[in-house]
């Protein structure tokens, strides 16, 4: 499938065209000639202009099929700031409110407790200092965790159950239900925890709108925007466009982490993961970014309003807190000082502190497998990458950020 992306140079929204080359052989270099990715796609919008993209390397290696414009990436958490907007969509019309109690939509969850000690099955807990509230989903201070995290008692149940893992064989309903046989790991509002969050706000979307999370997604934002390659399972007709996913091995190569001829994406998932579980191109997530950068409107279609974005791109951290002051997570997307989280979105309080060229306000977010995006309203632009790597370069999306603001020129 052939996308016409690039509407002109990168000279005509005030961006060097030897410097964004300059990104792309460091890419190359760096990157995917040594086998540290398999490939990766750039793109770049500045001024209502996309005027560049960069499609290198390998979308499976074993095969020796090229990544191409049209190649289908597993996005993992850019999932989220999707599912984030379908809920204040609801909020919009007045359906729900941040402050609400979640046990309002969740009653079996009103008697949560806050881990103190204990293993699986047997845990002793204590009441929350408040209950947990639509925002803290939101923003992450719930209390919830991830599996993956691998530091304390809760997170291996969650590990042992798959809980809010993409491609179990669980529901969302099923997760509920583990969920409130599971103490909290914090009182909500006391920290910042990475977590299956955002896959709790899916299930509300369902629950609060009275139609499948899904549905709901497909009706209010993937077709109005126009992203029809994004989606929860890959059709046989798009398998062909699928890419590996890989590891790193412990040569410092690319080991296959999932065969796209055997992907658990090819099926229908019963498990919908408003956390991770999402499909998509590059051109559909711009689609996407687009619509944020222009304040929840893309080409006649306002998905939300602008105050209502503003409001999700501001720091929800209590206290106006960081990240680096407030998480407790052995793994987030961001890891910067100077870095605050709206809602659903990681959000810039200070580029002096990340030590990173930003602005104050753009807000960004990226995926497990390495894919990144980032949305900067005070430059009009957005910047889309995609890659098919678990465990990516951690200096990767430093670079990239570095590099794309070196490459403006006024």
């Amino acid at each position: 499938m052939a996308y016409d992306l690039v509407t002109d140079a990168p000279e005509a929204a005030g961006l060097s065209s030897a410097r964004l080359a300059r990104l792309d052989r460091h890419l190359a270099e760096r990157y995917i000639d040594p086998g540290r990715l398999p490939g990766a796609l750039t793109l770049v919008h500045r001024r209502g202009r996309t005027v560049h993209l960069s499609v290198q390397g390998l979308a499976d290696r074993e095969r020796g099929k090229a990544l191409a414009e049209d190649t289908l990436f597993r996005i993992y958490s850019m999932t989220k700031p999707l599912t984030s907007i379908a809920f204040m969509m609801l909020l919009e019309e007045g359906a729900v409110a941040l402050d609400d109690p979640v046990s309002r939509f969740i009653p079996e969850w009103k008697d949560l407790g806050v881990y103190v000690a204990g293993v699986d099955p047997v845990f002793i807990s204590r009441p929350p200092t408040r209950p947990m509230l639509m925002v803290d989903l939101l923003r992450h201070t719930s209390g919830l965790t991830y599996g993956f995290q691998s530091r304390s008692n809760i997170d291996a149940v969650y590990r042992a159950k798959e809980i809010g893992q993409p491609g179990s064989k669980g529901t969302l309903e099923g997760m509920i239900a583990d969920l409130a046989a599971l103490p909290l790991e914090f009182s909500p509002g006391e920290a910042w925890n990475y977590s299956v969050s955002t896959d709790v706000v899916g299930a509300l979307v369902g629950r609060i709108s009275g139609q499948p999370f899904e549905r709901f997604l497909q009706d209010r934002i993937l077709d109005p925007l126009g992203m029809s390659e994004t989606s929860f399972q890959v059709s046989a007709d798009r398998a062909a466009r699928l890419a590996a996913c890989y590891t790193p091995d412990r040569t410092g190569g690319l080991a296959l982490s999932d065969d796209p001829a055997k992907s658990s994406y090819l099926a229908p998932p019963t498990f919908i993961s408003g956390g991770g579980g999402l499909v998509s191109t590059a051109a559909d997530y711009l689609k996407f970014t687009r619509m944020l950068l222009n304040r929840g409107e893309l080409d006649g279609q306002r998905l939300i309003g602008p105050k209502t974005l503003a409001l999700m791109t501001a720091n929800h951290l209590p206290g106006g807190k960081d990240l680096a002051s407030l998480s407790r997570s052995m793994f987030s997307e961001a890891t910067n000082e100077g870095v605050g989280f709206g809602l659903g979105f990681a959000v810039t309080l200070d580029p002096a502190r990340t030590l990173l060229p930003g602005s104050v306000g753009d807000f960004y977010w990226g995926g497990a497998a390495g894919t990144y995006f980032w949305v900067d309203p005070s430059e009009d632009l957005v910047v889309v990458f995609m890659t098919q790597l678990l465990g990516s370069p951690p200096a990767l999306r430093r670079e990239l950020r570095t590099m794309v603001y070196a490459a403006i020129t006024d």
